[in-house]
């Protein structure tokens, strides 16, 4: 009897071990402010986003996010293949994205954090210095005559979506319009050739890495004109907050983190530090127009 009762006592304790070492296995490794995660982003905003995560690991040193950055089309891949589940994009999820997420029992949590603007750049040595959406439009199309090479950074971004999106264009198979590999190859390549015209974001002249300052230097930024426009239909304006709040400058687009994690983990965390008050003030001193402009405090001494 007392042997039933011990082999009984023993059968009981390995099977509350073995309970045990499976909640372990199959509890989170993160938490709103702590752990490891894996996010990815899209890379055409890794100069503003890794801005972020470097103070949001400042402030939370038991937080170890690590972000992976892809082009869009491989960004939203990954989102729909299950490789991640925080993505941030410059567009938010589509129908058929959200159905896919849906079969899942995904709910998506979409936050939208800032607004980049899409520069034209080109030599400091080039004598232009404005171009309207018209022309862009026709340059993208091959129906203008210019001889200039236009280039941007490689065929699976945000910008070549955005710009194919502009100028109802499926494909860009014209001789003069060249994809690169990134967007700092579109800088050094203007800065080097005179007759080029470079488009890239915003977010890539603004406090430029050491790597790439230099060629930074050497391109200016033109002005947009967009002849459609209600309230501005003839005057230029180069992209900054000032133009990109008061909707004047014609090329812009959102940023979006999108956490599809369901719970308070890490990805929750770092979206949510996107949209603080922190958070927005980093985007406010990068140039870029944060969703939420942070209040200003001023003390009055006497």
């Amino acid at each position: 009897m007392k042997f039933k009762q011990l082999l009984l006592g023993v059968t009981v304790l390995a099977a509350l071990q073995s309970c045990q070492q499976n909640t372990k296995k199959n509890a989170p490794l993160d938490g709103f402010t702590s752990g490891t995660a894996k996010f990815e982003g899209d890379e055409s905003f890794s100069p503003i986003i890794d801005e972020e995560l470097y103070v949001f690991k400042a402030i939370y040193p038991e937080a170890k996010p690590v972000i992976t950055y892809k082009p869009e089309a491989e960004v939203v891949n990954s989102l729909m293949n299950d490789k991640t589940r925080l993505i941030i994009l410059s567009r938010n999820l589509d129908t058929t994205e959200l159905g896919v997420l849906k079969r899942r029992a995904l709910v998506p949590d979409v936050n939208k954090f800032a607004i980049d603007a899409v520069a034209i750049i080109v030599n400091q040595a080039s004598n232009d210095t404005t171009i309207s959406v018209g022309e862009i439009k026709k340059m993208l199309n091959g129906q203008s005559k210019t001889n200039k090479n236009i280039v941007f950074d490689n065929p699976n971004s945000s910008l070549v979506r955005y710009l194919k999106t502009l100028s109802g264009s499926k494909e860009f198979k014209q001789k003069n319009i060249y994809a690169l590999s990134s967007s700092k190859e579109v800088i050094r390549y203007v800065s080097t050739h005179p007759d080029a015209i470079g488009i890239t974001g915003f977010n890539w002249l603004n406090d430029p890495d050491k790597d790439y300052a230099e060629a930074v230097d050497k391109v200016k930024i033109v002005g947009v004109k967009d002849e459609g426009s209600k309230t501005n239909p003839n005057e230029y304006f180069k992209p900054s907050q000032t133009t990109l709040v008061q909707h004047t400058y014609p090329l812009s687009r959102s940023l979006y983190v999108i956490d599809c994690t369901g719970r308070k983990g890490l990805a929750a965390g770092f979206a949510s530090f996107l949209a603080s008050e922190r958070g927005q003030r980093i985007i406010l001193k990068s140039g870029l127009l944060p969703d939420s402009i942070p209040s200003r405090e001023i003390n009055i001494t006497h």
